[in-house]
């Protein structure tokens, strides 16, 4: 775990490490209001809100992946036993290879030996963490097959893969259309609904399907509700998904903000190589 305890209120709170998530004003801090790329393209393009709602998010991922690169904000907030605990990130994600790069922030009171964040790298079934604390060299990644995760790395990492937070939306079911709305500068379509975790691990793609196959074993509960807001073009502009699972103790809470914008944006990542890992015993807490 990359957290081990949270220090507040006067005595030591045990919390899931990195395992959190929060309804968060994810803009703030991270992109402003004239950071975000135009809605449109001036084409006459039919608006998104006159499609059907389940056939717009299924093909959410698939239009992102046209996309290429886009930046993106993250939040997760933990709420457990009377804890919670907020972790923030920013970086890029390059969703036709769905590789990114992500630099979390993690909150005051963290015990990682001294480093408040970490950079972490995303790549098809794989984690990597460099700082992670816990005893790891700072100059060394510490690598983590997400298909073994109980959760997929849908929370684990602090940061939900952004690839895999647009295919939960395959699994959606129960959706409505709250209406329309402005998020930094840019028109968009607020759909509110419940993913499947199952039914989305069925519809994802191949590289998605092993971690979300893993979340829809492990999480306590299938139905995953979300808020997803898409502009004109049906780009995921933003998704909130709220995850329910349960720990050594009490029932724990994740809700899990995504935030892209600045899409067409070139995104290299290299990925570490086998003598950059780190292959010694972590500490536990």
């Amino acid at each position: 775990m990359v957290v081990q305890r949270y220090r507040g209120g006067g005595g030591a709170r045990a919390v899931r490490a990195l395992a959190a998530t929060g309804v968060i004003a994810v803009a703030a801090g991270c992109a402003g209001g004239g950071a975000v790329s135009g809605a449109g393209d001036g084409s006459g393009q039919r608006s998104v809100a006159a499609e059907r709602p389940l056939d717009l998010l299924g093909r959410a991922a698939d239009v992102l992946v046209a996309a290429g690169g886009a930046r993106t904000c993250t939040s997760m907030e933990t709420a457990a036993g009377g804890t919670r605990v907020t972790i923030r990130g920013q970086g890029a994600y390059d969703f036709r290879e769905q590789t990114g790069r992500i630099k979390v922030v993690l909150p005051e009171g963290a015990e990682t030996d001294g480093h408040r964040s970490i950079t972490e790298l995303l790549a098809p079934g794989a984690l990597y963490m460099k700082n992670r604390g816990a005893g790891v060299p700072d100059d060394k990644w510490v690598r983590v097959d997400t298909t073994t995760l109980k959760d997929g790395n849908l929370v684990t990492g602090g940061v939900t893969d952004p690839m895999a937070a647009a295919e939960l939306l395959r699994g959606a079911a129960d959706v409505t259309y709250a209406g329309e709305s402005e998020l930094a500068g840019v028109r968009v379509h607020h759909y509110r609904g419940v993913a499947d975790l199952g039914r989305a691990a069925g519809a994802a793609s191949p590289r998605s399907r092993g971690a979300l196959g893993a979340a829809a074993k492990g999480f306590s509960k299938d139905a995953v509700p979300f808020d997803a807001y898409l502009d004109e073009e049906g780009r995921l502009r933003k998704v909130r998904h709220r995850f329910t699972f349960s720990s050594e103790g009490p029932e724990v809470s994740v809700v899990s903000t995504l935030l892209l914008y600045g899409f067409g944006l070139p995104v290299t990542v290299v990925l570490p190589d086998e003598d950059s890992l780190y292959t010694g015993r972590i500490r536990q807490g």
